[in-house]
């Protein structure tokens, strides 16, 4: 004799709120490594409050090119992240985590010349963050202003892909 037992995952899982960092947190001049060159969209500190007050946790993903190609390191990229981290915290809105992805397949720094599963529209950075957070993609939201973010949300499982064009998505 089996006795079936219901447990309510959904209670313990995370929603989160996925979102490119350039071109969706910061206006996109390429390759952004300078606090002085990085410029917050409109809005991103109200759509993340907005967020938060829903219950979402928000998760940075981001490919980060620069660093293979060799227009700044990764401990560019990390003071960089600090201060922006810092701006959010000074407006009431905690980002849960930042995931990166500094790989690309033509690299001129030779330790960061590969293809990566964590390189956007593959959906590792959304997995990685799944498995660590606790979080169901079917209630969670991607918010990519590119067609690989939207592809690396669809083929990760997020339901609600948004691209962004300087306007946002309501929650």
């Amino acid at each position: 004799m089996s006795e079936k037992y219901s447990i309510d995952e959904g209670s313990s899982m995370n929603k989160a709120l996925f979102l490119d960092r350039d071109g969706v947190i910061n206006i996109d001049y390429g390759h952004v490594y300078k606090p002085q060159d990085f410029h917050f969209t409109e809005g991103v500190f109200d759509y993340c409050k907005s967020a938060l007050e829903k219950g979402y946790i928000i998760i940075v993903i981001t490919n980060q090119a620069g660093i293979a190609k060799g227009h700044y390191t990764e401990e560019d990229f990390q003071k960089l992240t600090d201060w922006m981290l810092k701006r959010f915290e000074e407006k009431g809105v905690h980002i849960t985590k930042v995931y990166y992805c500094p790989y690309h397949t033509q690299a001129i720094i030779p330790e960061y010349k590969k293809d990566s599963f964590d390189r956007k529209p593959n959906p590792g950075m959304i997995l990685k963050a799944r498995d660590e957070y606790n979080i169901d993609l079917s209630a969670s939201i991607l918010v990519g202003d590119k067609e690989s973010d939207i592809e690396a949300g669809r083929a990760a499982g997020v339901k609600t892909l948004v691209q962004f064009k300087g306007i946002w998505h309501e929650l």
